[in-house]
């Protein structure tokens, strides 16, 4: 039996289908549409009918505080001003049960399944995109909080009054290590008259934002001013994960997102060496990994979602 997972980012939209076995069979990818909560449904609705085959569900996964099978926040996601049944709407549009979850929370619950945290039983997840967005695993199961809100790394604060982040706050993880927090930063610094590659090497490759293919491409030329603020975004981001881990007491780190898969394990161990000067109690035990299925891990955890909701009716 296929359902079909769909993982919705800041930037893009990913959709597949999936079996039971958590193998994803059929892929497509869009951009995000950044008109409302409307036209996202839209652009979902569009995607699974693309896929050619007619699944018994539809997981979703989005980038924002999902309770009670419906959106309560969305930081990231343009025009998401008010209360808007997405589910619903997919649901009643396609004829098909469909399931909501956290982007990050459903890409945790793939890679736990299928990738790289099976096997574990204390897991968190860091994903790093338009924003940063965090999972966990808690006692072998999937661990969402009282309200859906567990795991939200991306908004723990280590600057008090710092830096303005896209929830409002000043001085949260995701207001220096984001990707649209690091945009706006080079903004900035070109203004000042610092010079830098990345609004090149973005022209060069066609984007309109500067994407972690092209983080990746400035950091790999040595690029300064990438360096630098790239430097900063890893500092604060184990500032975020070491306080976790002294409340929690995990066994593994999972980073994941498109930074993750352009720059790999290296990534990963950077973040872990970073992190072992803000932990209490260093485990030798414990491990830090990039994901592994890609942007699979998203499709795959939204469809053990929908699959979950298929099992209760």
């Amino acid at each position: 039996m296929l359902v079909a997972g769909v993982d919705v980012g800041g930037t893009n939209i990913g959709v597949g289908l999936v079996d039971e076995h958590h193998r994803v069979h059929v892929r497509a990818k869009r951009d995000t549409p950044q008109l409302g909560p409307r036209a996202l449904a839209d652009a979902i609705i569009e995607s699974v009918r693309g896929l050619g085959h007619h699944p018994a569900a539809v997981g979703l996964g989005i980038p924002g505080v999902i309770f009670e099978g419906q959106v309560a926040e969305v930081p990231n996601l343009a025009g998401w001003d008010k209360p808007f049944d997405l589910p619903g709407t997919v649901s009643r549009e396609l004829g098909l049960p469909v399931a909501l979850g956290n982007d990050v929370n459903v890409g945790l619950r793939g890679e736990w399944l299928a990738g790289a945290a099976k096997g574990h039983d204390q897991v968190l997840g860091v994903w790093l995109g338009t924003g940063i967005g965090g999972g966990l695993i808690l006692d072998g199961q999937p661990f969402d909080g009282a309200r859906g809100a567990a795991g939200e790394i991306g908004h723990v604060i280590t600057h008090r009054g710092g830096a303005l982040c896209g929830c409002g706050r000043r001085g949260c993880v995701e207001a220096y290590a984001g990707r649209r927090s690091l945009a706006a930063m080079v903004t900035a610094m070109v203004d000042a008259g610092r010079h830098t590659r990345l609004l090149d090497i973005q022209r060069e490759e066609g984007k309109s934002t500067l994407t972690a293919r092209v983080w990746a491409k400035a950091l790999a030329e040595g690029d300064e001013l990438a360096v630098e603020l790239f430097d900063i975004a890893v500092e604060v981001l184990a500032v975020g994960v070491g306080s976790v881990l002294n409340v929690l007491d995990l066994e593994l780190v999972v980073i994941g997102g498109g930074m993750a898969q352009k720059m790999g394990q290296p990534l990963a161990d950077r973040i872990g060496a970073e992190s072992q000067q803000w932990i209490l109690h260093p485990s030798p035990q414990l491990t830090f990994v990039t994901a592994t299925l890609g942007d699979d891990s998203g499709l795959v955890g939204a469809a053990a979602v929908a699959r979950h909701l298929l099992a209760r009716t």
